[in-house]
């Protein structure tokens, strides 16, 4: 467990990162994926400090009551935390902690974090996972956006991708006409309206100073996180049907093959750390840390992507080993009745 001594002020841009002293850290937002980050950063316990506005109702002296709405700046100590990624916005619930003229100490309040506002951030222990999300989200080879298109005859998904998450930006449906004998000039019309509309979505979605127009970017294509997790996973599936003594998953049998400094790969999924009993959220942060002293290769999967999906039917941890340990079924341990 990493216990921190200084303050962290994070500007959440690829080229800014500030440090002054203390425990907290102060992240400024500005797309989608680092709200992602802010999620995976604020869990209960932690004490968060935003500007929020609050409904406060008020007496004049003839009797009378009314209310308003105003801004105001409060520390909640947080209780239940949700993200919503059509919205990018993250709500956080909990108990007001510091004297505010309009809300009382201990009463709920939920605040919504979002893009391009500021917020402080505070936990009595920064261990290794929490800073090294630190780290990616202000790692610009982490910024750049994949654009996709799925789409069939009439009907069309424009999704950005990017390194921890897919977003569809936007739907297309279109009713296209049937072909006729001798009449294919509505469905031909059909056709041009809605390729029309995918075109307008593409541009008012797409960026494309910054997708696929960087030689960097076109080189590293292939090489994408949510590329590098699929192979990965692929990898893990080829092994656990060629060479199933090397390929374990679920954490009772890949702890034992940490404790024997066995792990090559470990592939742990991101939901796993937003647990709320921090005893367990402990075991998977030495987990990673005792793999990475062993010289092993931690890959996080994003619960957002496909294959943080397919990894968390897995139990959401799993292992590819260096060496074959054929002991670790032989103990009797069955990985799909663990939690």
């Amino acid at each position: 467990m990493y216990e921190s001594k200084e303050e962290y002020t994070i500007i959440c841009q690829p080229h800014y990162i500030y440090y002054i002293q203390h425990q907290n850290v102060t992240i400024i937002p500005e797309e989608s994926e680092d709200m992602w980050h802010a999620y995976n950063l604020v869990a209960e316990g932690d004490s968060l400090r935003a500007s929020t506005i609050r409904k406060v109702t008020t007496e004049s002296s003839t009797g009378s009551v009314g209310s308003n709405r105003v801004r105001t700046t409060l520390t909640v100590r947080v209780e239940n935390v949700d993200f919503d990624t059509q919205a990018c916005v993250l709500r956080v619930k909990g108990r007001n902690i510091q004297e505010n003229q309009y809300v009382k100490m201990g009463a709920y309040h939920t605040i919504d974090l979002e893009l391009n506002r500021k917020f402080t951030l505070v936990k009595a222990h920064w261990d290794s996972v929490a800073l090294d999300r630190l780290d990616m989200a202000c790692d610009p080879t982490q910024h750049a956006d994949l654009a996709a298109i799925i789409m069939q005859e009439g009907l069309a998904n424009v999704c950005l991708v990017t390194a921890s998450m897919t977003l569809v930006k936007a739907k297309i449906d279109v009713n296209i006409p049937r072909k006729r004998k001798g009449q294919c000039s509505q469905h031909e019309k059909g056709l041009n309206k809605f390729f029309e509309s995918v075109m307008q979505a593409l541009l008012r979605h797409v960026n494309f100073e910054k997708i696929l127009q960087d030689p960097v970017v076109q080189n590293k294509l292939s090489d994408t996180k949510a590329a590098g997790e699929v192979k990965v996973l692929e990898c893990f599936y080829t092994i656990l049907q060629t060479e199933p003594d090397r390929a374990f998953y679920g954490i009772k049998h890949v702890e034992k093959a940490c404790k024997a400094q066995a792990i090559e790969t470990l592939l742990i999924s991101d939901n796993l750390f937003r647990c709320q009993d921090v005893a367990q959220r402990k075991c998977y942060v030495n987990l990673v840390d005792s793999v990475k002293e062993s010289g092993g290769d931690v890959k996080l999967f994003s619960s957002l992507h496909i294959s943080g999906e397919q990894l968390e039917q897995l139990t959401g941890v799993a292992a590819i080993l260096r060496f074959p340990m054929p002991e670790l079924e032989e103990e009797g341990i069955s990985s799909g009745e663990e939690d």
